[in-house]
C-alpha cells in the first residue's frame, strides 16, 4: 500500500511540474508556449484607439491623427511625406488652439462625459466580435487607468483617473465588455516619445546606433536614461495591467526601432507567461522590438492583407477609415463600406488569419455613428455567416480562381487603392483580371464556400472537390438542402431561387459541404 501511494505521489508530482513549465527569457522558450486556443477561433476583434488625441483628432487625410503629437512637437525626419505631414499639423494647431497651447493642455478637454461603457459593449457585441482590444496606454504615454508610474515620469498627472474624464477607463470598458461576453484586451505602447525620464534626443542617440556622432559620454546617457524608463515605467506599467485588468490580449507597439535586447521584453514577456493570473488566457503579439514576423503568439500586419502562409497565426489591423484614432478630417469617402469590410473579413479569414478592425471615439466619449453603423452591419452578416468564420480553419485552398492573370498587389494597393484590391480582385476585375469566385474555410470535414458574386444560371460550381455519399449542400440563411452533380471532380450546385426579398444575407453569400474528403492544414503555431 505504501509503494502504491509512493507511486501515485510521484505521479502527481510529475504532472504539477509538467503543467507548471517555467518560461525562460529567450525566444527558443518564450516561442515553445502554445497561443491560448480561444484566439485561433476568434477571428474578429474590435481595435479602440481613444486618447488625448482624440480631442484635437486631426490628421491630414489618409496619415495616422494618434500621431498628433508626435507631429507637432517632434524631431523633424527626413521622409518628405512625414515634414509635410509635420508642417500641416503645427499650422492646424496653431489656427485651432494657438502656437503657446500645449499637447498637454488637451486632458481638460479629454472628458469623456458621454461615455457609456454598456452601451458601447452593446455596439461591439453587435458587430459580431469575440474580442476587443482597447489602448490603455499610446506613444503619448498617457495612460487610460490609474497608473503613478506615468504621473511621476512626466511630473503631472498624465492619468484618466487624476486628470481628463477622472474615470478608469480600462477598467469601466473591460467590465462591460467582459459582462457581454467578449473577450477583453489591452493595447501597450512600449515606447514613450517625451518621457522625461528619457528625453527624445536620447532616443535619437539610441536610434542612430552605430551611426550615431555622439560621444561616449552623451551614449551612456541615453542607455542610463532608457534603462530607467524601462524599469521605473514601462516594467511596472505592464504587470500593473496584467495583474490588476487580466487582458486576454496584450498588443504591444512601439517597438520597431530597437531591437529586442535593448528594450527588454524577453524577461518581461517571461514574467508574464509564468506569473500573469490569466497565464493560460493571455495571448501576445509580436511587436517587442524588430521581432514582427518572427517571434511572438502571433505575427501582425497593418494596413496590408496579412500572411499566405498557412503555419502561422496572424492578424490584420486596420481603422474603418485611413486612421486609428478619430480624424475630423476624414469624410465619408475616407470609410470603408460595410461591403468593402466584408469582404476584408472573408479574404483575411479564409487565408487563414484574424480581422482586428479599428474604432476611434471622440473625446467626449462616442463611438462615431458612421463607425457603429459599419459595425451593425457587419454583425448582421455574421448572424448568418458565422458559422463559416467562427472556428474555422483554411482549407487546403483558401480560394478559387476564375481564369485570367492573378494580380500581385503592394500595401501600398491595400491602403490607398481605388477600387480597392479587395473588391478588384472579386467584383471590380480589369480586363482580363482572374477573380475570386469563392473564398473557403473549413471545419473538420465540411466546407464553406462564400460567393461574392452569384453567377448568372442558378448554379455555382465548387471545382477540384471530393465528396462522400453522404454529402449534403446547404446554403446559410435558407431552409433546406440544394441539389447537386458532382461532374468530373467538380460540385455543380443548383443555388436556391432568389430575390431583393429573399436574400439570406447582403453583399456574400455562403455554401455549406458536408463529408468533404480532402483535409484542412492548421496553423502550426497555437
Amino acid at each position: 500500500m505504501n509503494k502504491r501511494i509512493f507511486i501515485a505521489a510521484v505521479c502527481l508530482f510529475t504532472a504539477v511540474w509538467v503543467g507548471a513549465k517555467k518560461y525562460e527569457p529567450t525566444w527558443e522558450s518564450l516561442d515553445s508556449r502554445e497561443t491560448p486556443g480561444w484566439y485561433r477561433d476568434a477571428k474578429f476583434g474590435i481595435f479602440i484607439h481613444w486618447g488625448l488625441y482624440s480631442v484635437p483628432a486631426w490628421s491630414p487625410r489618409g496619415t495616422y491623427a494618434e500621431w498628433y503629437w508626435n507631429a507637432k512637437d517632434g524631431i523633424p525626419t527626413k521622409n518628405a511625406a512625414n515634414v509635410e505631414r509635420s508642417s500641416k499639423v503645427s499650422a492646424f494647431h496653431n489656427r485651432v488652439y494657438g502656437k503657446d497651447v500645449a499637447y498637454k493642455n488637451f486632458r481638460t478637454n479629454f472628458t469623456c462625459e458621454m461615455f457609456e461603457p454598456q452601451q458601447w459593449a452593446e455596439v461591439l457585441k453587435r458587430s459580431g466580435a469575440k474580442y476587443v482590444v482597447l489602448t490603455s496606454k499610446h506613444h503619448d504615454g498617457y495612460c487610460l487607468w490609474p497608473n503613478k508610474e506615468a504621473s511621476e515620469s512626466f511630473g503631472m498627472d498624465w492619468n484618466s483617473v487624476d486628470s481628463g474624464p477622472k474615470r478608469d477607463l480600462c477598467g469601466d470598458l473591460g467590465e462591460a465588455v467582459r459582462a457581454a461576453g467578449l473577450k477583453m484586451g489591452l493595447y501597450y505602447s512600449i515606447w514613450d516619445w517625451f518621457n522625461p525620464y528619457w528625453p527624445e534626443d536620447q532616443q535619437l542617440v539610441l536610434r542612430q546606433g552605430k551611426k550615431s556622432k555622439a560621444d561616449a559620454a552623451t551614449k551612456q546617457k541615453a542607455e542610463a536614461g532608457l534603462d530607467k524608463y524601462i524599469k521605473q515605467v514601462m516594467y511596472p506599467q505592464f504587470k500593473e495591467i496584467v495583474t490588476k485588468y487580466q487582458p486576454a490580449l496584450i498588443f504591444s507597439d512601439g517597438d520597431w526601432w530597437m531591437d529586442d535586447d535593448k528594450w527588454q521584453t524577453k524577461p518581461l514577456l517571461a514574467w508574464l507567461f509564468n506569473n500573469a493570473p490569466n497565464k493560460d488566457e493571455v495571448v501576445i503579439n509580436d511587436r517587442w522590438g524588430k521581432v514582427r514576423g518572427l517571434h511572438g503568439g502571433y505575427f501582425t500586419t497593418e494596413y496590408g492583407s496579412g500572411f499566405d502562409d498557412p503555419s502561422v497565426l496572424w492578424e490584420e489591423n486596420r481603422g474603418i477609415g485611413k486612421s486609428f484614432g478619430y480624424n475630423r478630417e476624414e469624410t465619408y469617402n475616407d470609410y470603408n463600406s460595410e461591403k468593402l469590410l466584408l469582404f476584408m473579413l472573408v479574404d483575411i479569414v479564409s487565408r487563414g488569419g484574424n480581422f482586428l478592425l479599428d474604432i476611434g471615439p471622440t473625446s467626449d466619449g462616442r463611438i462615431p455613428v458612421i463607425m457603429e453603423d459599419r459595425l451593425v452591419r457587419m454583425g448582421e452578416w455574421l448572424d448568418i455567416n458565422g458559422e463559416a468564420i467562427f472556428g474555422s480553419r483554411r482549407w487546403k485552398r483558401h480560394c478559387q480562381w476564375s481564369a485570367g492573370e492573378v494580380v500581385k498587389y503592394t500595401k501600398q494597393d491595400f491602403h490607398k487603392g481605388i477600387p480597392d484590391p479587395m473588391l478588384e480582385m472579386t467584383i471590380m476585375p480589369r480586363d482580363g483580371q482572374a477573380v475570386k469566385e469563392c473564398y473557403f474555410t473549413a471545419k473538420g470535414d465540411t466546407v464553406y464556400a462564400m460567393i461574392p458574386k452569384l453567377p448568372d444560371g442558378g448554379k455555382f460550381t465548387v471545382r477540384d472537390i471530393e465528396i462522400s455519399d453522404g454529402t449534403e449542400v446547404t446554403m446559410l440563411g435558407i431552409d433546406g438542402k440544394l441539389k447537386y452533380q458532382l461532374l468530373a471532380g467538380h460540385l455543380v450546385v443548383d443555388l436556391p431561387p432568389l430575390n431583393p426579398t429573399s436574400l439570406p444575407c447582403e453583399h456574400i453569400f455562403t455554401l455549406k459541404i458536408t463529408k468533404v474528403k480532402s483535409s484542412i492544414k492548421p496553423a502550426k503555431m497555437g
